[in-house]
């Protein structure tokens, strides 16, 4: 079995999704410290041909609580003035019936923490792009919130019996591939290959929240997209 693992993010770019789509079963490490300026409640759109960061405003939001402890402020009234601003910059790509159907049902939800709506934005995406890897939120299954670091990830392969660990690129500094290796896993970082698509007629911004690559692209293109990585 092969498992990523990572911190809950609002429908982030198509690295993230690449990932989820690379490994059988896929873990929402919730159970783990808000990141401050991170990308669990915010990410960036395209307005006026410029990327545009949006941020999910959140209760009490601290490095020294847990993501799945921290609510969404007033998510309804934000979300209508997100959606409007969606529409204004939108309205005319050629998937905005579709990516719009995917927000509202996203926003529209009652989360209980922003864990619950990153978590929803990353199976209703999912979902519309036919991803069939097993979503498992990591507070309700392991156990293990004493570990630390790579060992509690090690741990989380083991309960799963996973021969095979796939992380982010950024995690090349901090996880060792011989103590995975002496625990019978391989470990592989993905690293997302650049892509290209038509944005209006405007000069390409990359590395957007998949909210771009959705208004603008097809579900077979994208599916196309989330192979476009490289193991290391």
């Amino acid at each position: 079995m092969t498992i990523g693992i990572m911190q809950p993010y609002i429908f982030p770019y198509i690295g993230y999704f690449q990932l989820i789509n690379a490994v059988d079963k896929f873990i929402v490490y919730d159970d783990v410290a808000y990141i401050n300026k991170g990308w669990i409640n915010r990410n960036n759109i395209l307005v006026a041909g410029k990327a545009s960061l949006f941020t999910l405003p959140l209760v009490n939001a601290s490095q020294n609580r847990l993501i799945r402890d921290i609510a969404v402020d007033n998510l309804p009234v934000w979300s209508k003035k997100f959606l409007r601003t969606i529409e204004q910059s939108y309205k005319k790509a050629p998937f905005y019936n579709e990516t719009i159907a995917i927000l509202a049902e996203v926003f529209q939800s009652e989360p209980a923490n922003i864990a619950e709506l990153c978590t929803k934005s990353l199976k209703t995406t999912s979902c519309y792009l036919g991803i069939t890897t097993e979503f498992v939120e990591s507070s309700v299954v392991y156990n293990n919130q004493h570990l630390k670091a790579q060992e509690r990830i090690l741990d989380i392969c083991k309960q799963e019996n996973a021969g095979h660990y796939i992380n982010p690129i950024g995690g090349m500094a901090i996880y060792d591939k011989q103590l995975f290796a002496d625990n019978k896993i391989l470990l592989n970082f993905i690293k997302a290959k650049p892509v290209r698509y038509n944005q209006f007629k405007n000069e390409f911004v990359p590395w957007l929240s998949m909210i771009d690559i959705l208004m603008f692209c097809p579900a077979d293109a994208i599916q196309q997209y989330l192979k476009e990585f490289e193991l290391v």
